[in-house]
């Protein structure tokens, strides 16, 4: 297990970057103070602090250092990263392809809206569902929520691909979805808790351990980098035969019950 991989150790990595940026703050009013009392001991100290800052911002944080982790994949993945993750039945001939961020409130309003539409096409046997998941957000309003669900979302993919859709359900559903600008997903007990909604999760001692352990981050930030090299320049992004869906503005995704019925039967029809 990786040393990283430990919810102590999580806690421990992100308290040490908190008193890190503490640290640094404190320098940096330094530098200030000796700035104005001029002099070449002033220089001498900008110099050594400037060395120093660079040393800290070029240490990696908990994420960064997860790119190092050794690559966990989840079952019913494929891929030499396990980020191929197609779910649905064999007969389906073709494939929707979901663009998701876990944060991206859009995603949000777009599941509660359309979700259950697609569930039931999807349960019929019209497509499979090739889901590629996002962390861009975490970017744009800085947090780790997006990467920490994405992780939690593995745990759920290795439990079932039911158990995978439930959980995605319940993360972007009304109850449980955060506003974008508070990162709720990066607590770990806030990710059980919602999965405690999903019968195959609620009490599951191995999603759970595998949630707190952290033991599918790297494989969250392999697939944030699938996204990434896809081209999809937003979320919820919908593609069939490599066609992006769009609604009746012909731009963005299909975002009522009849957009998406009326986009998706023709992509199923072309």
């Amino acid at each position: 297990m990786s040393k990283r991989n430990s919810q102590s150790a999580k806690s421990a990595a992100r308290e040490k970057l908190r008193i890190e940026r503490e640290r640094q703050a404190k320098r940096d009013r330094i530098k200030r103070q000796v700035i104005v009392a001029g002099g070449i001991v002033a220089v001498l100290a900008i110099a050594g602090g400037v060395g120093y800052a660079v040393v800290q911002n070029n240490k990696p944080g908990y994420w960064e250092a997860a790119k190092d982790d050794k690559l966990v994949k989840p079952a019913n993945t494929t891929g030499a990263d396990g980020t191929t993750v197609v779910l649905g039945k064999s007969t389906a001939k073709k494939t929707l392809v979901m663009y998701e961020d876990p944060r991206c409130p859009i995603c949000a309003q777009f599941e509660q809206t359309v979700g259950s539409t697609v569930k039931k096409d999807y349960d019929d046997g019209k497509f499979k569902i090739e889901y590629v998941g996002a962390t861009f957000i975490d970017n744009g309003s800085p947090g780790e929520g997006s990467k920490n669900a994405l992780s939690a979302m593995g745990a759920a993919l290795n439990v079932s691909p039911k158990a995978f859709l439930e959980y995605k359900t319940a993360l972007y559903s009304a109850k449980y979805h955060p506003e974008e600008t508070d990162d709720k997903f990066k607590s770990d007990d806030y990710l059980i808790k919602v999965a405690d909604t999903v019968s195959a999760l609620k009490g599951n001692a191995a999603f759970e351990k595998a949630v707190k352990d952290g033991t599918y981050d790297k494989w969250a930030l392999d697939m944030s980098a699938k996204f990434n090299k896809s081209g999809v320049q937003g979320t919820p992004t919908l593609k069939m035969d490599g066609k992006t869906l769009t609604g009746s503005d012909g731009k963005n995704a299909p975002m009522t019950v009849a957009d998406f019925t009326t986009a998706i039967g023709k992509a199923l029809a072309a």
